[in-house]
């Protein structure tokens, strides 16, 4: 079977009360990245965050934290627009992308449209009630084909977030107008025990996203179980030759009682995925799969 593209997703808005691993600071971002690439990923995706797990959108960030991590390693970046805690026009959310362009040494490789609009409010459990009731993820057509527009000019993949149906038809209908080339590289965002914008992460949740892929274009798609535990559904995943994005930016994994590292949870599935006959795929095996041309630094 085709080599595996493995993604860590190391910190998003994840706090440290269910693992002190989370990585907040640039320092913490660039040791996690060399150690998640020493173990087999090939993509590495992040989000600002200040020392006491607050957001950070600055571009000077992104900026120190991309540069430590090139110095080192060769792996895939893939910063965050800011996801719902950057509710700005398409101009400011992509601001941080364009300094990251200015050189080499900070330029990324991917750049994520999430293809639609969804609730992203928190439920509680424990009180049978939501904890939010007015967070939505806003991303309007004409803000996709914005960033569609700036990603091509910087000749960088786009990391298409689907979390559900609707936003893979966007995807397709994007592909049709040419907003988009192929391969399309599509993350299916599966969502779990305390937000419900996506597909859960079971089989048939999985069945339904995999059903819509446009049948016309050429596809390649990933999983994330956003505050679930994607190793529920990994072997499946694995075996119908899909990739996987995973790490404690999403969920808290735990080895027994001992919570885990970004990089022992890239371990772990890159020893299952290899247990099935799909060896990780390298940096350069990674760009292979995709077509991703090389990033075009500002002039």
């Amino acid at each position: 079977m085709e080599k595996i593209i493995i993604e860590a997703r190391v910190n998003e808005l994840a706090t440290r009360r269910g693992n002190p691993n989370v990585p907040f600071l640039p320092s913490e971002i660039i040791a996690d990245a060399k150690a998640c690439y020493d173990e087999g990923a090939s993509v590495f995706h992040y989000h600002g965050r200040k020392a006491d797990g607050a957001p950070d959108h600055a571009p000077e960030f992104y900026l120190e934290t991309n540069a430590g991590i090139r110095a080192q390693s060769d792996i895939l970046l893939h910063p965050t627009l800011g996801y719902v805690a950057n509710d700005a026009d398409a101009r400011e959310r992509f601001a941080a992308v364009e300094a990251m362009m200015a050189s080499a040494d900070t330029a990324p490789d991917f750049a994520p449209m999430d293809c639609g609009s969804v609730n992203v409010d928190w439920w509680n459990p424990e009180t049978g009630s939501y904890d939010t009731t007015d967070l939505i993820y806003k991303n309007s057509t004409a803000t996709l084909m914005y960033f569609a527009e700036r990603i091509d000019h910087y000749g960088l993949k786009p990391y298409l977030v689907s979390w559900n149906v609707s936003f893979t038809r966007q995807i397709e209908q994007f592909l049709k107008m040419g907003v988009l080339r192929g391969p399309a590289y599509v993350c299916f965002c599966m969502t779990d025990e305390i937000i419900f914008a996506g597909h859960p992460g079971t089989q048939a949740g999985l069945d339904a996203h995999t059903a819509f892929l446009p049948s016309d274009f050429q596809t390649v798609w990933t999983v994330v179980n956003y505050k679930g535990d994607l190793f529920q559904l990994s072997e499946q995943i694995i075996r119908q030759g899909g990739h996987i994005s995973i790490g404690l930016g999403d969920y808290a994994y735990m080895d027994g009682a001992r919570h885990m590292t970004n990089a022992e949870v890239i371990a772990k599935i890159v020893a299952q995925a290899r247990s099935l006959g799909r060896e990780p795929a390298t940096v350069a095996e990674t760009r292979d799969i995709l077509q991703m041309q090389k990033p075009k630094i500002a002039t």
